[in-house]
């Protein structure tokens, strides 16, 4: 059978337009599946219809995060939450920032029971988050501890001399902008700044005191800031047993009247909308299996490292 040319022209068209309705599917298809994938990941952003445990995470280097503070007090008043679990690996952070989840904590273990259950890294600012907990839990090499506060600037007064500037200023007073970059702090200014040091370091230790109940000066390095392995610290009482999820779970159940065999669900802070392409982005990434959110992850630690300004209350090895 010999087709005519309008025949032909037909054909070609009709097929055009299948190829086209198939990528179309394709691609709806895709960001469909991405659109679940996401939507799991963020039920914690919007909660569970079923009664279930709460996880969060906190990780990184802490900052006075208001997304982090509304995700608790979110969780506070959730009805199908019936306890918390705060899943804690870092070494701290600003030390308002520690302050800022601890008051938030505090005023979530008013209405449900919370644990924390610690990682590697429990220590300066992230042991304060801990304290605010119920109960806290730790490995055996958890590394814990680094009470106290530290405050740090760089003098590049030197290199500046070398590259031929010169800072000039006028200011109020001899203690405005103490300590400064640009100039050699003197003995007024050092003592300042060691008052700061040291009355935030006192109110870090009231806060071990109040909450282990405990003296301070009875645990040993305690006031010098030293750090101590899971095994130390909970013979010091600086925290409650070894243990890890399913433990704390038990202490829950067994402790707190929490039901067993509750599911335990991620929730995590909102995140911001980036668009149709960030979507479409997150959700082809999702569907491939690569993890954008963890390379955000990254990317949001190095930033919050580059803002860590003020008192800081976090632990790192020192450089040899």
């Amino acid at each position: 059978m010999v087709l005519d040319a309008e025949s032909v022209i037909d054909r070609r068209r009709l097929k055009r337009r299948l190829i086209a309705w198939r990528i179309a599917a394709v691609v709806l298809g895709i960001l469909l599946v991405g659109a679940l994938v996401l939507s799991d990941q963020n039920m914690a952003g919007s909660g569970s219809f079923l009664p279930h445990v709460a996880r969060v995470s906190v990780s990184g280097v802490i900052t006075d995060d208001r997304k982090m503070q509304e995700l608790i007090d979110k969780v506070a008043k959730s009805d199908q939450v019936k306890a918390v679990i705060l899943d804690i690996n870092s070494p701290g952070g600003t030390t308002t920032g520690g302050e800022a989840m601890y008051d938030a904590i505090r005023r979530l273990s008013e209405k449900k029971p919370v644990v924390a259950v610690c990682g590697t890294l429990a220590t300066s600012a992230a042991y304060i988050i801990a304290l605010a907990t119920d109960r806290i839990f730790v490995y055996g090499n958890t590394i814990t501890g680094s009470v106290g506060v530290i405050f740090q600037w760089a003098e590049v007064t030197e290199l500046l001399h070398t590259l031929g500037i010169k800072i000039e200023e006028v200011k109020s007073g001899s203690l405005k902008a103490v300590p400064s970059p640009f100039e050699p702090i003197d003995e007024k200014g050092r003592a300042l700044t060691e008052e700061m040091v040291q009355e935030a370091k006192g109110w870090f230790l009231g806060l071990v005191a109040e909450r282990r109940s405990l003296a301070p000066d009875s645990i040993p390095g305690l006031t010098d800031g030293r750090i101590y392995s899971g095994r130390q610290a909970v013979e010091l009482k600086l925290v409650d047993q070894i243990g890890d999820e399913k433990a704390a779970m038990s202490w829950l159940t067994k402790e707190r009247n929490v039901a067993s065999g509750l599911k335990i669900v991620d929730w995590k802070p909102q995140q911001e909308s980036s668009g149709l392409f960030g979507w479409f982005f997150k959700s082809l990434a999702s569907s491939i299996g690569l993890s954008a959110e963890r390379i955000a992850d990254i990317a949001g630690q190095i930033s919050a490292t580059l803002k860590l300004d003020g008192l800081v209350s976090v632990w790192h090895p020192a450089a040899n």
